[in-house]
């Protein structure tokens, strides 16, 4: 196996940004999270064995401008003044550090049955996929009203 593009760590940030123009408004919300610096390039949803959380300030720490960073991504933007918008990424991580975890990513309008339903579906993808119920379960989660463009994400960040 090459293990090169392995993730050995993860955190997890969250951004909202407002301009009247759209991409701008995703620029800010990479900001608001502290991500905008890195070449992201999106994957799927998969945490590998022994791969640890870590906090967003250690794992800034270790990357660097220009970097191309992995990155499990929610995003949603909207213009429809006065509604609520959210991006969550939900996690579950095995207690056996032998196996994978999963992150599941959501978003739209808000609604507050939703706070949880991406930690949720990463519990139900680990629970199925494994038969267990051992596993550390969460869900990140930006949530923001609508004014011109507003852009909210929630990020898993892999650092290698």
């Amino acid at each position: 196996m090459n293990a090169n593009l392995l993730p050995k760590k993860v955190f997890f940030v969250t951004g909202v940004g407002r301009h009247s123009d759209p991409l701008v408004s995703f620029e800010l919300a990479l900001r608001d999270a502290g991500i905008e610096k890195f070449n992201l390039v999106p994957v799927s949803s998969i945490i590998p064995p022994g791969c640890k959380i870590i906090s967003p300030p250690e794992g800034l720490a270790e990357l660097y401008p220009g970097q191309i960073v992995f990155t499990v991504m929610a995003r949603h933007t909207s213009n429809e003044k006065g509604k609520k918008i959210f991006a969550s990424i939900g996690v579950a991580k095995p207690t056996d550090e032998s196996k994978n975890g999963y992150i599941a990513e959501y978003s739209g309008e808000w609604d507050e049955k939703l706070r949880e339903h991406a930690g949720d579906m990463a519990g139900y993808m680990l629970e199925s996929a494994f038969n267990t119920k051992d596993f550390e379960k969460f869900t990140v989660i930006e949530v923001a009203e609508v004014e011109d463009f507003t852009t909210v994400i929630s990020s898993a960040v892999f650092v290698i």
